[in-house]
């Protein structure tokens, strides 16, 4: 399956790496979408590095089967331009496998797409969405139909295994 994975400026280095090694791994093809093609974003504990494949001005949700998202700044710098935003809400809205880790669901408040949806997030984030309504659980991962979300760095193992296993029941939709 083609999964984009949207990603920013101070990423929380495994949350991206090792999802993005797994997916590869299992045979998924995995395009890094940012805010500007070719640029190096480095990950906020200066482990990581990643380069955009592409910009959300270069790609379309229909491109893709999947999205991920990691946690770490990035999600909350990406969610202050709209072309990042309306990207999420479009897998949402289409029920494509979204996966969210840690900060990740910062996306989906911001896209209005949370409402209705069983989810855990890093513990500010969870009550942001808590307070903004919704349903929301304190554990390592939560699977709601296509979406995958998971807490922190420690889920990971957990936040993958689930994440494979909604990519093994989906078809793909482009």
């Amino acid at each position: 399956m083609k999964i984009a994975c949207v990603l920013g400026p101070m990423f929380e280095d495994s949350e991206f790496k090792d999802p993005y090694d797994a997916l590869r791994s299992a045979g998924h093809e995995v395009t890094i979408v940012g805010l500007e093609a070719g640029a190096v974003l480095e990950g906020s504990k200066g482990k990581v590095k990643a380069k955009a494949d592409k910009s959300f001005k270069d790609v379309k949700p229909n491109d893709f089967d999947a999205l991920l998202i990691p946690g770490g700044s990035s999600p909350d710098k990406l969610r202050a331009h709209d072309e990042a935003v309306q990207f999420v809400k479009a897998f949402m809205t289409a029920r494509k496998p979204v996966f969210a880790i840690c900060h990740g669901p910062q996306l989906l408040l911001t896209a209005d797409e949370y409402k209705g949806h069983r989810m855990t997030a890093w513990k500010t984030v969870l009550g942001d969405l808590q307070k903004a309504g919704a349903d929301v659980v304190d554990q390592e991962v939560v699977v709601d139909g296509n979406l995958v979300t998971s807490r922190m760095p420690a889920d990971i193992p957990s936040f993958i295994r689930e994440s494979l296993k909604v990519l093994e029941r989906a078809p793909a939709k482009r």
